[in-house]
């Protein structure tokens, strides 16, 4: 059996790495129709910073994602969830992440979404590293209703599992 032991490899190298935006996504799953069918899409990262520090439990993250790059491969859908009824896009026109604890394979921290800030740790399932880059993955459950995401209830799934994966180079 595979354990995050097995799936984690050493730290990065200490200092600053720029998250790459093209090499990085935000991928969720939620459910749709009464929960009946499930619903696939993304998010791109726009811009990020890792500090990574001793001890490392220190290190911070801070990502912010472009909530316009919602995209599900419903075009109908996806203009109704960037709408004032959902994400308000025009009004907020980016959501932030922002941890500053690091145990073992959780990142804790904050997300903002809509204005509304809520706590929210990643779980980081694989990690590794290379001269001056890594990669990593984590995966959380967020409740958009904790954000004030709460039109379409029942119709729209009101959990995301939401998974990041991440590419970072030393700028």
């Amino acid at each position: 059996m595979e354990t995050n032991q097995d799936r984690t490899t050493a730290a990065p190298g200490l200092g600053r790495y720029e998250i790459d935006p093209a090499g990085s996504t935000v991928t969720f799953t939620t459910r749709h129709v009464f929960g009946l069918l499930p619903v696939h899409g993304s998010f791109a990262i726009r811009s990020g910073t890792v500090d990574i520090v001793e001890p490392l439990t220190a290190s911070s993250v801070r990502a912010e994602v472009d909530p316009a790059s919602f995209r599900t491969g419903s075009r109908q859908r996806d203009t109704a969830v960037r709408s004032a009824r959902f994400l308000d896009t025009a009004r907020h026109p980016v959501m932030t992440y922002t941890a500053d604890r690091l145990d073992g394979t959780a990142l804790t921290g904050t997300l903002t979404v809509c204005g509304v800030t809520q706590p929210v740790t990643l779980a980081i399932e694989n990690s590794a590293s290379s001269a001056g880059a890594f990669t990593a993955r984590a995966t959380t459950r967020i409740d958009r209703t904790r954000f004030g995401v709460t039109a379409s209830r029942g119709m729209a799934g009101r959990y995301l599992d939401v998974r990041v994966e991440v590419r970072c180079v030393r700028p």
